[in-house]
């Protein structure tokens, strides 16, 4: 290290010494979500930021700044970190763990590997322990691979949208998505990937050939299918438990030019989840089915003017939703410009088998970019509004096909009476496009639904926007699912007790113990998933 970077680092070592002391005074922990603040002090030992500050990194760590990693998109919990590390490669990220390591049980430090810091429940965050701020691994760059089997290798920090705009440049794309784009492959990698292709193509973590890990231990491994697969299918849709995603080779296929959008609606759930899984059981029906449920809403169809044109103008300006439960289907078909139609023809065909309601079929055609990066458009107006940084009490399940219409029923006409605040989404998958051996946990039914409670609580508000309200209309869906014994699933899945984890993985719960145990033996990493507790002096690795 020459002397420039002796006296930089020097100069950088008094500027933390005072940084260290203010912190000190800092309170640790406030739950957003409460009416009162619950605060810790935080306790820091000299020692540790300064081991921490010693390491021979290439990118650097900081201490100053942790106010944006202390939240994440959920929004209910602060939970400042002492340090976020930017790493400008994954032998500082490799460098970070071992050291924590190496300080062993005598240190309460962990590290949560953050992405876009788009979780509900603080998984993404670190208490008093590191952050890494996986937005600054850009290395690899993305590179496109072209062939028979096209894949794409990137950063496990890079974002979806940017690889969606970079294999379109050679006629690709990725062939599973998640409805929002502006997420890092990492994160979604680690939970599952979920959207409306998923029943064609499974979610994302079944289209992935290799990845690069820094384990639990601090070691860099590479895995696939056939080489150190039990961390491959460990990882993979792991929740962050057994390592940290730095490189991932994701499968692409032809990217197609346009899309054609279509939405109808139903009014009897039965028929509405009679097409949809129909729709997914066909060999050259459409590639994306997705659909969502509407309560009480006022003028529904004029709002969808905006971007779809109706196909019976009279009869949508004469349909009403107001009082009303519906549901809606969202499907698309893929095509290129020359392919117009015959897409026509064969959308024409599939719509024909349909029982929705005539007056409501609204169509539109979009570029296949526009479509696939849908949700950032509302984002933008959200953020204009000062309602995109608010508390997002979201609630996502796995609901087996042999329960959904009981489900619907209690929850959709008893439950919720409006979803004005949010979002409601809806559709099934056929397991069998899905890899089992992931550590994914869904019900164990060929066909599940997946539905999703997207609500927003708008701040300064009371009754059904207000934040209390939405959770505990939460926790009454839970609590109907749990008295009918309705083996629901949660995705992206948040509990706070043992019994509560256990019951999640059933039968693969001494396995992914294990495993963690195997690849993260002191439980360092993703502690805000709250599922193991990472081992001190006075106790083995535990269970919160």
């Amino acid at each position: 290290m020459g002397l420039t970077s002796s006296l930089r680092r020097n100069n950088k070592s008094f500027l933390r010494i005072f940084m260290i002391l203010v912190l000190s005074c800092i309170p640790g922990r406030t739950n957003l979500c409460s009416n009162h603040s619950v605060t810790t002090p935080i306790d820091l030992p000299p020692d540790i930021p300064f081991s921490l500050d010693s390491l021979d990194l290439e990118g650097y760590i900081s201490f100053d700044d942790v106010h944006n990693a202390s939240k994440d998109f959920g929004n209910r919990y602060q939970l400042p970190p002492l340090a976020i590390l930017h790493p400008r490669s994954v032998y500082d990220i490799s460098t970070m763990v071992r050291h924590i390591v190496h300080l062993g049980s005598t240190s309460n430090l962990t590290v949560a590997a953050r992405g876009h810091g788009h979780s509900l429940q603080g998984q993404a965050l670190a208490h008093q322990g590191v952050v890494i701020n996986m937005e600054s691994l850009r290395s690899p760059d993305i590179k496109i691979h072209k062939g028979k089997q096209p894949y794409v290798d990137v950063s496990g920090g890079e974002s979806w949208i940017n690889i969606l705009r970079e294999t379109l440049k050679f006629g690709l794309s990725p062939k599973s998505w998640t409805d929002y784009l502006h997420l890092t492959v990492g994160g979604t990698l680690s939970n599952a990937g979920i959207s409306g292709q998923a029943f064609k193509h499974g979610p994302q973590i079944n289209n992935v050939y290799q990845l690069e890990i820094v384990t639990g231990k601090g070691d860099v491994m590479t895995c696939s299918e056939k080489q150190n697969s039990e961390l491959f299918y460990s990882v993979l849709g792991g929740l962050g438990q057994f390592g940290i995603i730095t490189r991932a080779r994701i499968a692409l296929e032809p990217a197609p030019h346009m899309v054609k959008w279509i939405r109808v609606l139903y009014s009897d759930f039965s028929a509405f989840s009679r097409d949809q899984e129909s729709l997914i059981t066909k060999k050259n029906g459409f590639d994306y089915v997705e659909g969502f449920v509407t309560v009480n809403r006022t003028d529904l169809l004029n709002n969808w003017r905006s971007s779809f044109s109706p196909n019976d103008s009279i009869g949508a300006n004469q349909f009403k939703s107001e009082g009303k439960t519906l549901y809606c289907l969202e499907v698309v078909k893929y095509f290129n410009t020359e392919e117009a139609n015959s897409m026509h023809q064969e959308t024409e065909s599939l719509l024909s088998e349909l029982s929705y309601i005539p007056s409501t079929l609204f169509t539109s055609e979009v570029p296949y970019i526009e479509f696939l990066d849908r949700v950032h458009i509302s984002e933008i107006k959200l953020r204009a509004k000062g309602l995109w940084e608010v508390p997002h009490p979201w609630l996502n399940l796995l609901v087996p096909k042999s329960s959904v219409f009981e489900f619907a029923t209690e929850v959709f006409n008893n439950i919720l009476t409006s979803n004005n605040n949010g979002p409601i989404l809806i559709y099934p998958v056929n397991q069998t496009k899905w890899n089992k051996r992931t550590s994914l946990i869904t019900p164990d039914e060929d066909i599940f639904y997946l539905v999703a409670f997207l609500p927003s609580a708008v701040p300064k508000s009371s009754g059904k926007n207000d934040l209390e309200y939405l959770l505990r209309q939460n926790q009454r869906v839970l609590n109907f699912c749990a008295a009918a014994n309705i083996n629901v699933k949660q995705y992206l899945p948040h509990y706070e007790t043992q019994r509560e984890w256990r019951s999640h993985f059933g039968n693969r719960w001494e396995m992914f113990a294990k495993r963690k145990h195997a690849y993260d033996p002191l439980a360092i990493l993703a502690p805000g998933q709250r599922i193991f507790q990472k081992a001190t002096q006075s106790s083995p690795i535990q269970l919160l």
